[in-house]
């Protein structure tokens, strides 16, 4: 009878852990999803809205890390249940940060609402978020699938974010150099770009987790990056 007590109570802390990283993969994915929107619409409000709701990410983050601590103590897992653990870990730091990158693209758009449209910048930064926002849906369903070919399909599509990163880096520059006007605000955006691109880097390697937690090794080959954006020259028309 005392042994089923401690498979069902240890079944019991698997399933909170599975349940927490659930609301928050669910909570960072709709802070992508608002911060972006607050910068379309020039929503301050909204993105006030994101800042504020990045404390309830963190607050989760540390109930995932009190929780594995006494689980690792109190129940000393083994093989699969041990990758349960650790992976349950590694996502809730990686989810953490995209949180962070998150509340840091409505901090900026505070800014950016103050000042003038620059192109199609914000449209384009709307689709590289689009493409992040799935890969984060996707790769949480294959975490709640251990379905280890949707990971990896997740971690494959972010060389089309970098793509995108590079692409837009480009086009950022070029409203600089067109207008130096826009200087400031294009600045704004380029660190905005490059947070979307770093969520998408904690999509992969939380892709690479689900890898290792179904099959118990990360994969083998390297991931593939396009992100080209440290090489790019603009040249003077």
């Amino acid at each position: 009878m005392e042994h089923d007590h401690i498979v069902k109570s240890f079944d019991s802390d698997l399933g909170r852990l599975d349940a927490i990283i659930a609301e928050m993969g669910g909570l960072a994915e709709r802070q992508l999803a608002d911060a972006v929107e607050a910068l379309v619409r020039r929503d301050v409000e909204l993105a006030q809205k994101v800042i504020d709701g990045d404390a309830r990410i963190d607050e989760l983050e540390s109930t995932i890390d009190n929780l594995t601590i006494r689980v690792l103590a109190l129940r000393q897992p083994m093989a699969e249940d041990l990758r349960v653990v650790i992976v349950a870990l590694k996502m809730a730091a990686n989810l953490e940060r995209i949180g962070d990158y998150a509340k840091n693209v409505a901090k900026r758009t505070l800014i950016l609402a103050t000042m003038d449209p620059v192109g199609n910048a914000t449209q384009s930064v709307q689709r590289m978020a689009s493409q992040v926002q799935a890969m984060i849906k996707n790769v949480l369903d294959a975490y709640g699938a251990h379905d280890i070919d949707k990971a990896d399909d997740v971690r494959l599509r972010d060389e089309e974010v970098d793509l995108m990163h590079t692409s837009l880096f480009r086009e950022l520059l070029t409203y600089m150099m067109e207008d130096p006007r826009n200087i400031t605000a294009c600045t704004h955006l380029l660190f905005i770009a490059k947070n979307v691109e770093r969520i998408g880097d904690h999509v992969t390697s939380i892709a690479e987790y689900v890898h290792f937690l179904v099959a118990g090794d990360l994969p083998a080959d390297e991931r593939p990056k396009g992100d080209l954006s440290s090489q790019t020259v603009i040249d003077k028309v």
